[in-house]
């Protein structure tokens, strides 16, 4: 019998609460992100700091705007801050707010992120460094380069 070979390994991007308040109505670019999402979401994943980011925004906005962070929270991964995650940030914490450290580490220790999608200029210019591709539909190629 033949060795069956493990399904490929999907590429995922790790989305911050900037990038998830793009679902809500009214974002800036909402449009854009939800022609990127139609296609993208099965990739995308986050951690609890990029939902509660993400709540932050649509809490003030009202119920539908709270019916829309729920709904995403149903439909994207969600990932834990590992050892792993901790690590990573910690590397990068001298120089980042600590929630940016944390995004980046969660970013940096999931095997399978190769893209992280940010509308926030230091998470977008860190992730850069890092050869992670940076995903802001509806904002020019390379943005964070222009910026502060």
């Amino acid at each position: 019998m033949r060795p069956v070979a493990p399904p490929p390994r999907v590429s995922r991007v790790y989305a911050d609460g900037s990038a998830l308040s793009r679902y809500l109505v009214g974002a800036p670019c909402r449009e854009q992100w939800l022609a990127w999402t139609a296609e993208h979401e099965s990739q995308l994943v986050t951690t609890p700091l990029g939902l509660t980011e993400l709540r932050r925004v649509a809490q003030p906005r009202g119920v539908e705007a709270t019916g829309v962070a729920h709904d995403v929270e149903e439909r994207v991964e969600v990932i834990r801050f590992s050892d792993q995650t901790l690590k990573a940030a910690t590397k990068v914490s001298g120089v980042l707010p600590p929630f940016v450290a944390l995004h980046i580490g969660a970013a940096l220790a999931h095997p399978d992120v190769s893209s992280v999608a940010t509308y926030e200029v230091q998470l977008a210019q860190v992730s850069a460094l890092h050869g992670l591709t940076v995903v802001s539909p509806g904002w020019p190629s390379s943005w964070w380069e222009r910026e502060g």
